[in-house]
């Protein structure tokens, strides 16, 4: 193939009169008016000296244009690299100025705050509105709708997705045509997705779970997507009876089952549940079937893997797990001190090797060879377990081990239990500085709706569970979690708040 990503997702639909986005208004854009939309934002790119390869930044809301784009950069042999909306001016600096990127895209109310930002990073500036206007689109009207596709192979880069950068400096994780690609195909097969699916897709475009997982998905498998700019409960529920699958994160969930409207004869028509970014609780997953009859399958991926796990499309999806590794996924559980890999049940980091895993962190040399091992294995970050029966669990992050007085405490432990107390909705277990241990357990817990838990009875259940280098050695209670974008809680900022509990008396 000249360009796998673009014909492979992309060209394979010219021509085609299927829908492709279902829009808010009622509105549908056919897959061929998509690409055809594409391809006048590609001459755009090409026209402002674009080469392929040359990076291009966009911070821009969720719309059919933005998602053209993407294409248009697969087209055009441009490397995307979509940032967050959150983001403000000096982190937007760090990542054109790391990226040299040749163009920053961005919605038209930000143009003059950005410019000169731009102007300083040596990079243009063009402007992309949530509702499809802007500069960007003003040129690409007079455009024709047709674009020579240009030439990559399957190892050149396709994207670059920065990650949240919570222990130091973003990192830029290069993603190749074939990482897109392999993972796209896999999903495809692995959750049985025809081009009858319909997608409510409510989810951001910035992120690998919106973008890659829900987008490529989709594309390679000539479905549809419901693609509504951000979750709004009302529409969600409007138009599920439409949809044949969901995707999105806990939160998505938490919010319908809030909802009396949201039953299972809304859900009569839904083949598949998704969930990811952030664990789901056990309990949500209760509420769900006993609501619905629907049991949502949870995966496990990464900015710099796409997704490595999932439970079965067919086969029990078992709460507090995130199923197997993907077809042509290696997995395994080591030492985080040796890398030795560890008997089957036992703690240890999750490391990873596949064609999903990326090339590396560009301009990192350093941190790729500390993350990413000679014989193509990635260290993750997470720690996690492989139960007797396969299925892989999350235990919490590397970086979120607690070692108290010698000890290693993983919180997830400590959560399960504390989430099982009356009162609790959901808790975090975080470790923070300690003059006597060097670091000791603290739990946060958010009630449950009208409740109030009973702390000295949590503590005494927690004693009478747990061994003692265990115990959380206070109790807080916070009216929510602090989260990311993609409902990740934020252990940092937690830590941040309550880091000086034990060592300012």
């Amino acid at each position: 193939m000249a360009n796998p990503l673009y014909d492979t997702l992309f060209g394979r639909h010219a021509g085609k009169s299927t829908v492709f986005l279902h829009l808010p208004d009622g509105a549908t854009l056919t897959h061929d008016a998509f690409l055809r939309l594409a391809a006048r934002i590609a001459h755009v790119l090409t026209d402002l000296g674009l080469k392929p390869g040359d990076r291009l930044a966009a911070q821009i809301e969720k719309s059919p244009e933005a998602l053209a784009v993407y294409a248009a950069c697969v087209q055009a042999g441009v490397v995307f690299l979509p940032l967050n909306t959150g983001y403000m001016g000096e982190e937007i600096r760090y990542f054109v100025e790391n990226s040299g990127a040749k163009l920053l895209l961005c919605d038209a109310t930000k143009a003059e705050a950005l410019s000169p930002l731009a102007k300083d990073c040596g990079a243009l500036i063009e402007t992309l509105n949530g509702d499809g206007t802007g500069t960007l689109m003003e040129a690409a009207k007079s455009k024709p709708d047709s674009f020579g596709t240009v030439p990559r192979t399957a190892d050149d880069l396709a994207a670059f997705l920065y990650t949240s950068g919570t222990t130091g400096r973003s990192k830029g994780a290069m993603l190749t045509q074939s990482n897109l690609l392999s993972n796209a195909q896999t999903l495809a097969d692995y959750w049985h997705f025809t081009a009858d699916d319909v997608l409510l897709h409510a989810l951001p475009i910035f992120h690998t779970h919106g973008l890659f997982v829900a987008t490529n998905t989709l594309l390679i498998a000539g479905g549809s997507m419901i693609f509504l700019p951000k979750f709004d409960l009302d529409q969600m529920i409007a138009r599920l009876p439409q949809a044949t699958t969901m995707m999105g994160v806990p939160t998505f969930y938490t919010r319908l089952l809030d909802d009396p409207r949201f039953d299972r004869d809304l859900t009569r028509h839904m083949r598949l549940f998704i969930s990811g970014s952030a664990p789901l609780l056990a309990e949500t997953h209760v509420q769900f079937e006993g609501r619905t009859g629907h049991r949502i399958l949870e995966r496990y991926g990464m900015t710099e893997t796409n997704m490595n796990t999932s439970n079965p499309y067919d086969g029990e999806r078992r709460a507090g797990t995130v199923g197997f590794p993907l077809p042509g996924v290696e997995l395994k559980i080591t030492d985080p001190a040796t890398g030795a890999t560890l008997p089957q049940g036992e703690i240890g980091q999750i490391e990873v090797r596949g064609p999903n895993v990326f090339k590396g962190y560009w301009q990192m040399p350093e941190k790729t060879a500390e993350e990413l091992r000679a014989d193509g294995f990635f260290i993750t970050g997470d720690l996690g377990q492989v139960d007797s029966d396969g299925y892989v669990s999350i235990v919490g992050r590397n970086k979120d081990l607690i070692i108290s007085g010698g000890y290693n405490i993983y919180p997830k432990e400590i959560e399960l239990l504390l989430d099982d107390q009356p009162g609790v909705l959901e808790s975090a277990v975080i470790g923070v500085p300690h003059p006597d241990f060097g670091e000791t357990v603290v739990g946060i817990l958010v009630p449950s709706p009208g409740a109030q838990p009973d702390l000295e009875a949590i503590s005494a259940q927690m004693k009478a569970s747990l061994a003692r280098f265990k115990h959380p050695r206070k109790l807080v209670i916070l009216p929510e979690l602090p989260r990311n974008t993609m409902g990740k809680v934020q252990k940092k900022a937690l830590r941040d708040q309550f880091g000086d509990l034990f060592t300012t008396a």
